[in-house]
């Protein structure tokens, strides 16, 4: 048989694959997970009985990584523009803000140094044998002056075609601090609502729009590991697994050492306690691979261990999209050493620095949407020229990382929440060393649950009021794919979004 014709049954046999796979999803309701480790089974069977023949059938892959890459800029002007924008303006709401803000984004950067580190002493790519594909192209490294005059926007719209990230985000943070600046007066605020409301729903159309390409990750895994695995041996996947550990090394680092550090440095604190109040919240993040649905539990450990009702909610849910350190900075820059090292680039140590200022600007613009490890990843790859298809090859071991990764940004978020309210002067340090025995109640956990993350119901075909837009900061992209199978930071399937709707149905009732 020609080539020509086994790439023609390469093609065939990937989309009878695909249909499998849709199968397992639509019928089966089989766990987005196990569907990523299936599809990469069928990459590796099909890279092995078509090699060197996978080129029509890799060309999926570079449909999904040119998707995602195309969704990355409209999406980071909305994400970022509506949550700077929805910081409030009271003084006490501003210096809360302010703070829980910084040290999220430190919680951003001390992390992404961590995987800088271990994956230049591991080596990680280095032996991995990977081709691009067609659609594809290798990016020279440019010169760090270079790069630094680039990363502040000259024309949005060319910044946006190139698609330039940084200078996109830099652009839409000049624009949502001029939006602060303008609301401060009562005629301003009017003025401006039409914005906010515009930008909100943006977020929420953008997220959505997101979610569903991100959904389409198991097809184009196989089809992007079927071209690894056809451009090289089978055993050269193995680096895969160095990835895999390295992941959790520097998370449990993360977790473990460099968090209750800071907390002690910061608030004074025996950080062991810390670790005891937050067991339960831990399990939970790890099990559900869901920041956002862990929210109400968060909230409860950190009243139940002395920070006040104001800095909990308020910390909790912001931490639950802003500055994660798992999802935002550990994994991004992990997989960049990983793309770097195995195509042999030869990165200088201030492009290396250059690269974790990077993962920390544009974690600002990945903010509670579906699929933000990939998000993230992405973005981090178009502002550095790596090849984007790297971040679908790596989905199989991003899954197994992805309960780590979880657990580790609730954990960076509560973490905010005691050094915040230490510098408030509103964590009970007795509560906190277990001293004294917090009183529940119920009824007060219901009511700030219903006044953080519900939005005020209109009466029957009442419409909202025009003038306002209070409600609409409460109508989050969580909130919009309720049931849909939105994740902040891995994919969820939807079963975990179902679960937690049914639970807040019945306790409304």
């Amino acid at each position: 048989m020609s080539d020509l014709a086994l790439k023609w049954v390469a093609l065939g046999t990937t989309i009878a694959l695909f249909a499998i796979l849709a199968l397992l999803h639509r019928r089966f309701h089989v766990n987005f997970s196990i569907r990523v480790i299936i599809a990469t089974a069928f990459g590796i069977a099909v890279g092995v009985v078509f090699k060197g023949n996978t080129d029509y059938a890799s060309a999926f892959g570079d449909v999904w990584s040119n998707a995602i890459k195309a969704i990355v800029v409209p999406l980071l002007v909305f994400s970022v523009i509506s949550s700077i924008t929805g910081l409030g303006s009271s003084l006490k709401l501003r210096s809360i803000g302010i703070k829980s803000v910084v040290l999220l984004l430190l919680n951003t950067l001390t992390p992404a140094l961590l995987p800088l580190g271990l994956g230049l002493l591991f080596n990680v790519g280095k032996g991995f044998s990977w081709t691009q594909t067609s659609g594809t192209s290798t990016t020279d490294v440019p010169g760090v002056l270079d790069t630094l005059i680039g990363l502040f926007p000259s024309n949005f719209v060319g910044n946006w075609s190139e698609n330039q990230v940084v200078p996109v985000v830099i652009f839409a943070l000049l624009v949502a601090l001029a939006f602060n600046q303008s609301s401060r007066t009562d005629r301003g605020s009017r003025a401006v609502a039409p914005f906010k409301a515009f930008v909100d729903a943006g977020n929420v159309v953008f997220s959505k729009a997101t979610q569903i390409v991100v959904g389409f990750t198991p097809y184009a895994t196989l089809a992007l590991i079927a071209a690894a695995v056809s451009n090289s041996v089978v055993s050269a996947l193995l680096p895969l697994v160095t990835v895999l550990i390295v992941a959790y090394i520097a998370l449990a680092l993360q977790l473990f050492i460099v968090q209750p550090a800071i907390l002690s440095a910061a608030a004074h604190v025996n950080p062991l306690y810390f670790f005891k109040a937050f067991w339960p919240t831990g399990v939970v993040a790890f099990t559900s691979e869901s920041s956002i649905g862990t929210i109400p539990v968060t909230v409860r450990q950190l009243r139940r261990s002395g920070v006040s009702e104001d800095i909990a909610s308020f910390v909790a849910s912001l931490g639950a999209n802003l500055g994660m350190p798992g999802c935002a900075g550990i994994w991004p820059v992990l997989l960049a050493v990983f793309a770097i090292q195995s195509q042999g680039l030869n990165y200088s140590i201030g492009q290396y620095l250059l690269l974790i200022a990077l993962a920390l600007l544009v974690s600002i613009g990945t903010v509670g949407v579906p699929g933000t490890a990939t998000v993230t990843a992405t973005a981090l790859f178009a502002s550095a020229g790596l090849p984007v298809a790297f971040i679908a090859v790596s989905q199989p071991i991003s899954q197994i990382v992805d309960m780590g990764r979880t657990a580790v940004n609730v954990a960076g978020a509560a973490n905010t929440a005691y050094i915040v309210a230490s510098g408030e002067h509103e964590l009970d340090r007795d509560l906190y060393a277990q001293r004294r025995q917090w009183v529940d109640d119920d009824a007060a956990v219901e009511s700030v649950s219903s006044a953080e993350n519900e939005p005020a119901p209109a009466s029957e075909g009442e419409p909202a009021a025009a003038g306002s837009h209070a409600a609409l900061l409460h109508l989050t992209p969580q909130e919009s794919l309720q049931g849909t199978g939105g994740e902040s930071c891995g994919v969820d399937d939807g079963q975990h979004s179902k679960e937690s709707a049914k639970r807040a149905v019945k306790e409304a009732a």
